[in-house]
């Protein structure tokens, strides 16, 4: 496995997948299976950005797994750049928000959402 989510990340994402799951429910819609996509797109101050989004769809490149609960895709492009990589979510004074440390990373933007390999 060469992303880990920790036990605060997978619960926030839970969170996050139930409140969309009971609006839809809400609104007379059926509740969806859900996976977390992590994933890198190009851009960014630092040349990469990382990517966290729920989706209902899986493509024949991603790989699967689940942590905690939570199901897990990227897509093996990605998996390149996050090989070792752990998310956390952190819920602090100065902000809230997921975490990546990323051991391929040679440089990251103050943001910590980008970052150069």
């Amino acid at each position: 496995m060469a992303i880990t989510l920790t036990e605060g990340a997978a619960k926030e994402v839970k969170n996050i997948i139930t409140q969309q799951n009971e609006m839809a429910e809400k609104n007379g819609e059926e509740a969806k299976k859900l996976y977390l996509r992590i994933g890198v797109k190009g851009g960014g101050c630092s040349g990469f950005s990382y990517s966290l989004d729920l989706t209902e769809t899986l493509n024949d490149t991603d790989e699967q797994w689940e942590q905690f609960g939570v199901d897990v895709v990227c897509d093996s492009k990605s998996q390149l750049y996050l090989e070792g990589t752990n998310v956390d979510f952190k819920d602090e004074v100065m902000g809230r928000g997921f975490v990546f440390s990323n051991p391929n990373a040679t440089s990251s933007c103050g943001c910590g959402s980008s970052f150069s390999v």
